[in-house]
């Protein structure tokens, strides 16, 4: 600590000392952004009749599946749910924030055709075209 800043140094120039100077560099950056700001993402839920929504400490995903997927929110982490299709996830711990969203997005993942799933908010999906009758003549 220098006054009201923090200051990472390295003993020499090794190749380890140098990563190591990095990694605990951009750790210290994100506890102080994470501790005075926040970090948050953003999922989107695309598919017709697939919604979310936050009852009490769990959030509720309806998927497509037979049943409701309920996933319990962490304690440190806030969930809010607008128009029943955008997640939003808070929180201090960047690593954490990007764990819950990436479990999130695990349980349906956006496919390629139709783009129906969970995908991030500026995530891009390259579509594909699929298939079409008149490629199957000659059986």
């Amino acid at each position: 600590m220098e006054g009201d800043s923090v200051v990472v140094t390295r003993i020499d120039d090794t190749r380890k000392s140098k990563s190591l100077h990095g990694l605990y560099r951009n750790l210290l950056k994100n506890t102080l952004i994470g501790l005075s700001d926040g970090f948050a993402k953003v999922l989107v839920i695309t598919g017709v009749g697939y919604k979310a929504e936050v009852k009490g400490k769990s959030l509720v995903l309806n998927l497509g599946y037979s049943t409701p997927i309920e996933y319990p929110i962490p304690a440190g982490i806030d969930m809010t749910v607008d128009q029943n299709v955008k997640i939003t996830v808070k929180g201090t711990n960047r690593q954490q924030v990007g764990q819950i969203c990436s479990e999130i997005r695990s349980f349906r993942v956006v496919e390629p055709y139709k783009g129906k799933g969970i995908k991030y908010e500026n995530e891009y999906v390259r579509r594909k075209v699929g298939k079409s009758g008149s490629s199957r003549t000659g059986i």
